[in-house]
């Protein structure tokens, strides 16, 4: 059988986006035609400037968002990173695989990088190295697939390089895996900033729809979206990129095309409105499930205790393989 690996980074609050582009196909394809694991992935959120407090309860609120929209332990392995030792195991032997060069090439490093350059500040070294933990979240688990949005497949791109260049200096011992994407919303865009992606450690709340806000506020943030200067609804990403962001969280709400549905409507009141409906539909069944599941936190920790014990039982012999490859003495 397939295997797959994903995660949530517990930097900020889930968002629409978060859902639509990998949560909803996690719960409804995944669990059910691979065996998956799904993880928080906490050590990640340590590579910029925290509350540690506020890294826990965001870690604990993203684990029951992901069993409230729908993953089954009983299906898939939910879990959290810093739980199993062997992420952080495989990742330094990862870095001794890995280049400088390639490194400082990751587009998120780049970027972050240079604003805090402006500013006159410095980023953590752990920020430089986070793909090889990245690469090691994925290939301790022999994974085949990576379902991941369009802006983390340069992350899959490098584990693949790293899995090939160790098996080829030191015997076969990762699966190479593949990134995999959904075809409609991949990437849902920021309601007021439609060229940028909805990332949810953005700043700018209104255009942020999360999982958990009232339905009320999804109203308004939706009606307020940013659209375009002409007066047609037409599909057109590029040209229109407002609407076009409109129409493609519509199209993955309701099951449609986004050209197709750009057909039937005249105004883009319309539209806001029905693609307001739709997301607050979207989201009421996950949010009355993550209400029940806050009511039974023992439950979750349960889940998520489980969730590690089983994840670490598959990762062990692979990095432990990984050890004696590269030239390490056994324990």
């Amino acid at each position: 059988m397939t295997r797959v690996f994903s995660g949530v980074k517990p930097t900020g609050h889930l968002t629409l986006g978060n859902y639509l582009g990998a949560m909803r196909r996690w719960a409804e394809v995944d669990q059910h035609q691979a065996d998956a694991l799904f993880c928080v992935v906490d050590l990640h959120a340590l590579t910029v400037d925290h509350d540690p407090a506020r890294v826990r309860r965001l870690s604990r609120q993203a684990a029951t968002l992901l069993l409230a929209a729908g993953l089954d332990p009983q299906l898939c392995t939910v879990f959290v990173q810093s739980h199993v030792d062997e992420h952080a195991r495989l990742s330094y032997l990862l870095e001794c695989v890995a280049t400088d060069g390639e490194m400082r090439r990751m587009i998120q490093y780049k970027e972050k990088a240079a604003r805090e350059q402006q500013r006159g500040g410095s980023v953590r070294l752990s920020l430089l190295t986070y793909p090889a933990l990245m690469a090691a979240d994925i290939l301790a688990y022999d994974t085949d697939e990576v379902p991941v949005g369009e802006d983390q497949t340069q992350h899959v791109e490098l584990a693949r390089d790293l899995a090939v260049r160790f098996n080829h200096r030191y015997g076969h011992t990762f699966v190479v895996p593949r990134a995999t994407a959904p075809k409609v919303a991949a990437r849902v865009m920021n309601l007021q900033h439609p060229t940028s992606k909805m990332g949810k450690s953005d700043d700018s709340g209104p255009g942020i729809v999360y999982l958990l806000d009232e339905p009320d506020v999804v109203r308004k943030k939706v009606m307020r979206a940013v659209t375009d200067s002409g007066q047609e609804v037409v599909y057109d990403r590029q040209g229109r990129p407002g609407v076009a962001n409109l129409l493609e969280i519509l199209a993955a709400c309701e099951g449609g095309d986004p050209e197709q549905l750009s057909g039937a409507y005249e105004t883009y009141g319309a539209l806001k409105k029905d693609t307001a409906e739709a997301v607050v539909e979207l989201l009421r069944p996950v949010q009355e499930r993550h209400r029940e599941l806050c009511a039974d936190p023992a439950y979750v920790e349960g889940v998520l205790r489980a969730g590690a014990e089983k994840a670490r039982k598959m990762a062990r012999p692979t990095v432990d393989a990984a050890y004696r490859a590269i030239g390490l003495l056994p324990a």
